[in-house]
């Protein structure tokens, strides 16, 4: 009897890999903190201190993006030659260094403008607001702005390559969007405790602790990696059974190590589709991320330091949070209805564009109270989530593990790509609307030019689906690279 409970005992699955879901889990929402800090502070903080405009926001997370997206090109190609454990590490010390070095910003211009170095950070504003020459302070301090979001930039590159090609490895191809939907839900946790936590700092502490209280959470994340993550196959916590659901698919039989080129993966129609997917799409979301703070601020004329705006932007994202249903409706699909992996995906991504269409009432309703385009577009982001978890584990669905972090970066190049165009486009128009009082299907000013890209954001995820399903119609596994 006891050496048949011993039996069952020792062949029970462990469950190890949720455990490796979980980190990727708080490194997605050290990510995305990281990210918002700037979101949150500028227009309140920063932008009177430094006399930034729209425009000079908008210029900044542009090139953000397009230096995320350059950085995810070779991101992807890094974690595939070094591995996730080595790769992951890299990434996130990157990217906390560079969030950190954000605070510093100040003291650097009033070096450089007032040359008040050796001052701490209330010495700096105070030293950079007996400047009259607003223009030099704007240049300088736009400047040094970008060689911080460019060193975050190069680290959170590789968060997403990381992750999925981690996922890939302790995941079936039938659980990857649920781990990856719940890993990613770590974007909108890190966006739910953004709004309650990164303005307190900055109202009670400087705006500067927020970048360096946030940034630490990072380093603290590198200590339990080293200590948690080995591969499946030298993890003493990953029994028999559990490595044999792993591989339920089969294991690549070529070495991880191969080298793919760009050039090859570009001879795939499943990369292009991939690609523009991402570059269709990406935007709406760094949009949502990077301006819903100073729409509110701009159109409702509330603060992210005030107690509603802070409660806006929690409920917001907190909406959104609807997404993970988007990880488990394709394990649905494949186990009741029996469609293949891809199929059961995109008609997951198909139902989950829908949802953006509401982006399309949130500035006509918004009249009526604040909390309606709040609700929109938390629907929208929700839909642009569940997208997003899908849409990543289309690569892991069709191509070999030791391509992913590859084509993860190609993808995710294209949607930084996209991404700047959005934010650059944005931040010249809301001036535009702003300074010339333009009239856009009934709303004026800057209220005409958010309407404007809400019905771009609408549309954009219908367009990328109908993009993939005509680039791929059926489901097409790489099997020669």
């Amino acid at each position: 009897m006891n050496s048949t409970l011993n039996h069952v005992t020792m062949n029970k699955r462990t469950n190890y890999r949720w455990v490796i879901c979980s980190m990727l889990f708080f490194a997605t929402t050290i990510n995305y903190l990281d990210r918002q800090v700037l979101s949150l502070t500028w227009r309140d903080f920063i932008a009177p201190e430094f006399h930034w405009t729209n425009t000079h926001y908008g210029t900044i997370t542009a090139l953000f993006s397009i230096f995320y997206a350059v950085s995810m090109l070779f991101a992807g190609k890094f974690i595939d030659k070094i591995g996730t454990k080595k790769g992951y590490l890299w990434a996130i010390g990157i990217w906390s260094i560079g969030a950190c070095l954000h605070a510093f910003c100040g003291i650097i211009t009033s070096g450089v403008v007032a040359d008040q170095w050796l001052v701490g950070f209330a010495g700096a504003r105070e030293a950079i607001a007996a400047i009259g020459d607003t223009t030099l302070i704007v240049t300088v301090s736009v400047t040094l702005f970008i060689i911080a979001r460019m060193i975050l930039a190069l680290g959170e590159a590789g968060n997403y390559p990381a992750a999925i090609k981690t996922t890939a490895e302790y995941f079936p191809k039938k659980d990857r969007a649920l781990a990856t939907s719940l890993f990613d839900c770590g974007s909108v946790v890190g966006a739910l405790a953004a709004p309650v936590t990164i303005p307190a700092i900055a109202e009670a502490w400087g705006w500067e602790m927020a970048f360096l209280v946030i940034g630490a959470l990072g380093f603290i994340w590198m200590g339990a990696w080293m200590l948690i993550y080995k591969k499946p196959h030298m993890n003493s916590k990953v029994n028999e059974s559990e490595l044999q659901y792993i591989h339920q698919d089969g294991q690549d039989t070529k070495k991880e190590e191969e080298k793919v080129p760009y050039l090859t993966c570009l001879k795939y129609k499943q990369t292009w589709a991939f690609a523009l997917g991402k570059f269709l799409t990406d935007g709406v979301w760094f949009f949502f991320l990077f301006w819903t703070p100073a729409y509110l601020s701009a159109v409702y004329d509330i603060k992210s330091s005030d107690p509603k705006g802070q409660l806006a932007i929690f409920l917001l994202y907190l909406i959104s949070l609807i997404s993970i249903v988007g990880g488990w409706l394709p394990s649905y699909f494949v186990d009741k209805k029996k469609m293949n992996p891809y199929d059961g995906r995109m008609k997951t991504m198909l139902i989950f564009a829908s949802f953006l269409l509401i982006a399309l009432f949130a500035q006509p309703l918004g009249h009526i109270s604040y909390w309606i385009p709040i609700i929109c577009v938390g629907i929208a982001m929700a839909g642009h989530q569940a997208w997003s978890a899908n849409i990543f584990t289309t690569v892991s669905d069709m191509f070999p593990k030791k391509a992913i972090g590859t084509i993860i970066g190609i993808g995710g190049m294209a949607g930084g790509i996209g991404a700047f165009i959005i934010n650059k486009g944005s931040g010249v128009l809301f001036d535009y609307a702003d300074q010339t009082q333009m009239v856009f299907m009934g709303f004026k000013g800057e209220e005409a030019g958010y309407f404007i890209i809400f019905s771009v954001c609408a549309f954009s995820h219908l367009i990328g689906w109908v993009v993939m399903k005509a680039l791929v119609p059926k489901y097409k596994p790489i099997t020669d690279l």
